[in-house]
């Protein structure tokens, strides 16, 4: 298990080396930060200047070093745009992109796994027949028609929920979070939802296919003859076995709604890490886009890495495989 880890560690730092020489490359080939950093009333000299105490007249090497230096001890530069640290501005931000995520992960997970076994074990029901042709025209259409739909229906039409921003907020500690009043949630629901949808019809299609070749198994046509209860027989053997490989795409489709939720940020204003990069996009702020990467990338290493643990300690199989 130990030796498991640390191969998974080591991984894990090729793969932040990689991402971070490719935020990096941004810096060299997106623009000229001085250029950026001055306006057209700065003298050459005064360039030149600048230039030479940042440090992009030293080898690219030496810069590369000490920009992952930088990485490591917290300190990613200061904003194009607005002149902030980006650690600070980032921090504002990631609270709240978090929370979406959770949010419309769990929406994925309570709608899609109940779905998914109920189709599996009714596979040619009229019930589940339209869960299937529903969940299908859902993955079909795009993330923002859906949040534009949302937003028609229940912003415009009924009036129910707000259709931009966070809403109500309190500080809890250093975290600011927009769960804990009646204002946030309403704000919450629709991007959530419009993030969930499509998660929740691929969380539900996987394990419907899981469940039925599971329900296929030699041990599970033994159970039967046994006599065992189906609900026993449904979700403590069939199940529980299901669950397995939809564990590692869970995890991959949490750090996948992290990374792209820049568009449903986009339609609903959200203020998130993903509206901040569009943003940065549109001011071409490098440092901000530079480190939005690096952040998007310590998440996916860091949740496939537990993903994996959660793999190993769920299968025993894994666990004598790692040990020989």
């Amino acid at each position: 298990m130990a030796l498991f880890i640390f191969k998974r560690l080591i991984q894990s730092v090729f793969v932040m080396i990689a991402v971070a020489f490719l935020a990096f490359s941004l810096f060299r080939f997106v623009g000229d930060p001085v250029s950026q950093m001055t306006g057209v009333e700065t003298s050459v000299a005064d360039q030149d200047r600048l230039r030479e105490e940042l440090g992009l007249n030293d080898p690219i090497v030496a810069q590369f070093y000490r920009f992952t230096s930088d990485l490591l001890h917290g300190e990613f530069g200061y904003s194009y745009r607005t002149r902030q640290p980006v650690a600070s501005m980032i921090a504002t931000r990631i609270p709240a992109t978090l929370e979406l995520g959770v949010v419309a992960l769990l929406i994925s997970l309570l709608v899609g796994i109940p779905a998914g076994v109920f189709t599996a074990l009714r596979p040619k029901g009229l019930t589940s027949q339209t869960i299937l042709l529903t969940t299908l025209v859902g993955v079909s259409i795009p993330t923002f028609v859906i949040g534009i739909l949302l937003i028609f229906l229940f912003g415009v039409q009924l009036g129910w929920l707000p259709t931009f921003g966070r809403g109500g907020t309190v500080q809890i500690g250093g975290w600011t979070s927009s769960l804990f009043t009646l204002d946030g949630w309403r704000s919450l629901l629709l991007p959530a939802l419009t993030l969930g949808i499509y998660q929740l019809t691929l969380t539900m299609r996987l394990v419907r296919a899981e469940m039925m070749e599971v329900m296929q198994s030699d041990y599970i046509r033994f159970a039967t003859a046994r006599g065992i209860p189906y609900r026993s027989l449904y979700f403590r053997h069939a199940l529980a076995n299901t669950m397995i490989p939809v564990i590692t795409i869970i995890g991959l489709q949490f750090g996948g709604v992290i990374a792209f939720s820049i568009v449903t940020e986009s339609v609903f204003q959200w203020p998130g890490m993903g509206l901040l990069f569009l943003e940065s996009i549109r001011f071409v702020d490098i440092p901000v886009m530079g480190v939005y990467l690096v952040v998007i990338a310590f998440f996916f290493v860091l949740v496939n890495l537990l993903v994996d643990l959660l793999y190993i300690a769920i299968d025993p199989r894994l666990r004598v495989k790692e040990d020989v």
